[in-house]
């Protein structure tokens, strides 16, 4: 019943859903679209790895600090942060670079420096950092730390610990909620047609409020929303068999010395943690 008021509701307007679908309009919102997508990701990851070695840190102070900031992120709704940072001149109508209460070297004003593109960056990656500071420390967490100290004790340095043996493991875990997250933010793009940046929704809501033509537009969005959710998600299957297949499954039997399994991984990656994102 449904396929069939699909083809035959003429309300649905098919003929004005495929019109719009490859218009320029579309097109523009569809690229800001993917480039928030990148953007707000690469400062999630980026910032979030800092943020999970600073929750880990000794420093009671530094780690301190990255609970508040996760806290406060994960505590509040990405819409009201949105919000927050496109009127954040009313906060601070000048921003200044400068020594506190010594000279000021740069400033300028916040209305001109916080537009709605700056101002989607800032909420969609200082949130998504957040995240991604307790998906990265989860896989970091996975590496036995046995595997670590076996491996200093056959002399490798700290960076060849971390790149020849914690991180081909924790990649494991992380990528697979990593993905997921990379999804959930094209989606979650969609926020910030409310500061007027002319995404995909905003695009489309352009239109309609000329053309009254609501529903067939959000069908157009709809459509390409579902198309990139789809490509996104066969990449993501496709990478997480890539990092499986380097999985050769080689239980470390009863008794094993952890540095007789990390001496025979020198020339190539440990895997002894099981994928834990299943």
């Amino acid at each position: 019943m449904l396929v069939t008021s699909l083809v035959s509701n003429e309300n649905y307007q098919w003929d004005i859903v495929f019109q719009y679908f490859t218009s320029t309009a579309v097109l523009e919102g569809l690229r800001m679209t993917l480039l928030l997508t990148v953007v707000a990701m690469v400062v999630g990851v980026l910032l979030g790895i800092v943020l999970a070695v600073a929750r880990d840190s000794a420093n009671p102070l530094v780690s301190t600090a990255a609970l508040l900031y996760i806290g406060f992120f994960r505590g509040t709704p990405l819409l009201v942060q949105l919000i927050f940072w496109f009127n954040l001149s009313a906060l601070y109508p000048v921003l200044s670079l400068g020594i506190p209460f010594g000279p000021t070297f740069v400033s300028g004003s916040t209305n001109a420096l916080i537009t709605p593109l700056v101002a989607a960056i800032l909420g969609l990656g200082l949130n998504e950092a957040a995240y991604m500071a307790e998906i990265v420390r989860a896989g970091l967490q996975s590496v036995d730390h046995g595997q670590t100290q076996a491996a200093q004790a056959l002399g490798m340095t700290a960076r060849q610990v971390f790149r020849r043996i914690v991180l081909p493991q924790a990649l494991r875990v992380i990528i697979p909620p990593t993905g997921n997250q990379t999804i959930s933010m094209l989606k979650t793009t969609s926020l910030v047609s409310v500061i007027a940046l002319p995404e995909l929704l905003f695009a489309v809501q352009i239109i309609y409020s000329r053309t009254y033509q609501v529903i067939p537009l959000l069908i157009t969005a709809s459509l390409w929303y579902l198309i990139l959710t789809t490509v996104l998600t066969v990449g993501q299957t496709f990478l997480e068999r890539r990092l499986r297949r380097g999985d050769h499954n080689r239980p470390v039997a009863a008794g094993t010395d952890s540095t007789a399994a990390v001496d025979d991984s020198i020339d190539g990656p440990v895997d002894l943690a099981k994928d834990r994102s299943r």
